[in-house]
């Protein structure tokens, strides 16, 4: 039994329960205990002192890419089309190996900044590459985190008019057999599972509309979620425009990929009656702050998305486009960048079918329509130049919600994580905000959320420590490091 004693507390339950000194019981897995003032003794607990501590649910992450973790700081200054240009031929040569490696460093570094629960989207499966999945399933194991593994997939190789090249794509019917057995083996749909398997071909512009249509029949089948990238630059707008006639949410929405069983990473470029529609079928979104700036692709309409009923989640997306795999800087980025981005205008939109609008949409909702004012039937483009922010956008404690509840919500799992209430998981962290960098700030949330990243005093998951004192204690750091270097040089020596 490990209780947490005399820290403030944000339980993110049905009331947004906030204590200001209070303790959290735990209990084997599950919370058993959160209440104000101190907690009862218990004999033979572990009792830790939460002064200057704020405790609060572990956090979700809705997307990444944990194999580029060894691939970091590669085409720093590319948009996505060249970033994946570049990228595609290294990670041709990625392996168990290297996968391994890769997984628990990212896992790790996720750990660090306070998550509890990652899905990873995984496509990339070179032949004669081994069993990736199982690659970076046993590091998640062995780091300790709640896994949703995505089997990715691409068919739609360059000399079929797709982006990937053709060495790094699968076939169909290959693709169905293997994600069908992956969930076979590993899908655990238990109430307190560790692992659940997600069906995830990789985009629009890497994969057929025929594995988009059985993809999906197949996680229905099998009853479990479905996930893929979306929206997330004009350029992908431009193509699903000129490749299918439509938007790439309407072409998603033909192919049977919307409803509360669906996520979309990015989800950037939608209009009001796109968005209206997510809204509506409960479709999710991953929100990946750092990496949409850090490839200039734009920022999604979180507060719109949210106010129509859209679960929104916090991604830290691949880490080959976000170096920093931290979560907790996802909330801050996430809170800054609603704020900061104009108000007026749309965030997506090429033509629609039937409609020919030519205007490219804006990134973050103000780019200038290239040929024409982007107003097509059913579609809207790049308008004009929007307005400034709004500071009441995104408040601190909705950041809060992105990473905890709203993530937990993406992946189906509202009613086992995301809060700290008794019965649930014991997944929750302990940070210290009594350091120079913290101390004295009114507001603990607003500490953790606008402040610098503070020290983790602890991660739970399923009630077992993973993080102690800042340090990651399933694995050891160092060792990891270094190999996590070595393979990153090994992989580029192999590509050159």
């Amino acid at each position: 039994m490990i209780v947490i004693d005399n820290a403030a507390i944000a339980t993110l339950d049905g009331d947004r329960r906030e204590l200001s000194s209070g303790h959290v019981v735990v209990d084997g897995k599950r919370i058993v205990a959160v209440g104000t003032g101190p907690a009862p003794a218990y004999d033979g607990a572990r009792v830790i002192d939460g002064r200057g501590c704020l405790v609060t649910p572990g956090f979700v992450n809705t997307h990444q890419h944990l194999y580029q973790w060894v691939t970091r700081g590669l085409a720093a200054d590319a948009t996505l089309f060249g970033w994946l240009t570049k990228l595609y031929p290294v990670w041709a040569g990625i392996d168990e190996e290297s996968v391994h490696v890769a997984a628990q460093g990212a896992l790790a570094q996720l750990a660090r900044t306070g998550c509890t629960t990652a899905a990873d989207h995984h496509y990339v499966f070179p032949r004669r590459g081994g069993d990736l999945l199982e690659a970076e399933i046993s590091a998640a194991a062995k780091v300790g985190l709640r896994f949703h593994p995505a089997r990715g997939s691409m068919d739609l190789g360059e000399k079929d008019g797709g982006l990937p090249p053709d060495s790094v794509v699968e076939d169909r019917d290959e693709i169905l057999l293997a994600t069908e057995a992956a969930i076979d083996r590993w899908h655990d749909p238990s109430p307190d599972s560790m692992l659940r398997v997600v069906v995830a071909p990789c985009s629009p512009f890497s994969v057929t509309a025929e594995l988009m249509r059985e993809a999906a029949e197949l996680a229905r089948r099998k009853e479990v979620r479905l996930h893929t990238h979306l929206a997330e630059t004009v350029d992908e707008v431009s193509w699903c425009d000129e490749r299918f006639g439509c938007t790439p949410s309407q072409y998603a929405a033909e192919l049977g990929w919307t409803g509360a069983d669906v996520w979309f990473a990015h989800g950037i470029h939608f209009d009001d009656a796109e968005i209206k529609n997510l809204g509506q079928s409960s479709t999710g979104i991953a929100h990946c702050p750092s990496s949409n700036a850090r490839l200039g692709a734009g920022i999604a309409r979180v507060a719109d998305l949210r106010a129509a009923g859209c679960p929104v989640g916090l991604g830290v997306d691949g880490a080959a486009s976000n170096e920093a795999g931290s979560l907790l800087e996802e909330l801050r980025h996430a809170l800054l960048f609603a704020r900061a981005r104009p108000q007026a205008g749309f965030a997506g939109g090429g033509g629609s079918r039937g409609g020919g609008a030519e205007g490219g949409a804006g990134s973050g909702g103000h780019g200038a329509g290239s040929g024409g004012d982007g107003v097509g039937e059913g579609g809207v483009g790049g308008g004009g130049v929007g307005g400034g922010g709004d500071p009441q956008a995104l408040d601190v404690r909705s950041a809060l919600e992105l990473a905890t509840l709203d993530g937990a919500r993406v992946l189906g799992r509202q009613d086992e994580i995301g809060s700290l209430e008794v019965g649930k998981l014991a997944d929750l962290a302990v940070w210290r905000l009594d350091t120079l960098a913290h101390a004295g700030i009114t507001d603990p949330i607003a500490a953790l959320v606008l402040g610098s990243p503070p020290p983790l005093e602890l991660l739970l998951v399923n009630g077992r420590p993973v993080v102690e004192h800042d340090t990651v204690v399933t694995i050891d750091e160092q060792t990891l490091a270094r190999q996590v270097a070595q393979t990153h040089h090994d992989l580029l020596t192999k590509t050159t």
